[in-house]
């Protein structure tokens, strides 16, 4: 399956701009943890898939940079007050649904790969971590472009992407990092 089929993809299941870069040129940065550590999304050590469970920036680095080609998909939503949260949550999860089917399909085409999510994994709610237990769907368990401190701004600036939240619009990113 060539890039330009894998972009048309995700563009079929929504995704506003999709591209395929090389994983190698993704830039990562390990200060970037210190947002999650401020913990305002409430999911650090309350998310099998937040820090610092999931891993050290090393690690999770080391876990994207194992495969060649990224897929870097985008939604842009039209939210005029970016502190409704009932919005933006909204928009995530349509977004993480929109990276399931994507996924889905190309799984049908023999690639496989890891994703990151525009958002801390929320398939259960609560996380089964706040019962001491193991994550009940490791098989689709993801973490955020924070947790793997991927300077996102760079990202979008790559594949030709908006970044900024302006004139209402916020934009999402999740990647698909494969082989």
């Amino acid at each position: 399956m060539t890039h330009d089929q894998i972009i048309d993809i995700a563009v079929q299941e929504e995704f506003s701009s999709a591209s395929v870069i090389d994983t190698s040129v993704i830039v990562f940065d390990a200060s970037f943890r210190s947002y999650c550590m401020e913990n305002l999304c409430g999911q650090y050590g309350a998310n099998h898939s937040c820090p610092p469970l999931c891993g050290t920036p090393e690690e999770m680095k080391q876990k994207i940079l194992k495969y060649k080609n990224t897929l870097v998909m985008q939604t842009v939503w039209n939210i005029p007050d970016c502190r409704n949260n009932a919005s933006v949550e909204s928009a995530k999860k349509n977004h993480r649904d929109y990276s399931f089917k994507v996924i889905e399909r190309l799984k049908q085409h023999g690639i496989h790969g890891l994703l990151v999510g525009a958002s801390f994994c929320s398939l259960c709610t609560p996380c089964s971590i706040s019962e001491g237990k193991p994550c009940t769907l490791p098989k689709k368990q993801y973490s955020c472009m924070s947790a793997y401190c991927i300077h996102v701004k760079d990202l979008a600036e790559q594949c030709g992407m908006v970044y900024d939240y302006r004139d209402g619009l916020l934009p999402l990113f999740s990647l698909f990092a494969f082989d």
